[in-house]
């Protein structure tokens, strides 16, 4: 009975410490997103952003602006609602698409202003920061 029970002791250990390093490659991951320029985005994402910044009206108004969760943790972590989810039209596609940007509010709470916003064309798996 005791062997069986230090192996699974070890075994739970095991599970913690994997569980702990998966933990921390979220983390290194949210911190690590890449870059982009503006003008090396679509039109379609300058055209959105441009929208962002200006508080509308946006094509999909019953979803843009919503909050988006980063349950991923791809993003940086932050507090529940700080960042917003917006439609990147996909010419063609006959739904929303998987092109979005996602944008933070920032120090002063507005995500007009604070010039953190995030762009993804793959729905949510991979975010580079958009530099102006």
């Amino acid at each position: 009975m005791l062997p069986r029970l230090t192996t699974l002791l070890r075994l739970l250990l095991l599970l913690v410490l994997v569980g702990g390093l998966a933990g921390a490659g979220q983390a290194r991951e949210a911190r690590s997103v890449q870059g982009i320029a503006l003008s090396e985005l679509p039109p379609e994402a300058a055209k959105t952003l441009r929208l962002i910044q200006q508080g509308g009206p946006f094509p999909y108004s019953h979803k843009d602006g919503s909050t988006f969760g980063n349950f991923e943790r791809r993003l940086p972590a932050q507090p529940r609602a700080y960042y917003r989810e917006y439609t990147v039209p996909t010419p063609g596609s006959r739904d929303r698409g998987a092109r979005r940007i996602i944008a933070g509010e920032g120090r002063g709470g507005d995500v007009a202003t604070s010039g953190e916003y995030y762009y993804t064309d793959d729905h949510y798996r991979s975010f580079r920061r958009i530099r102006e």
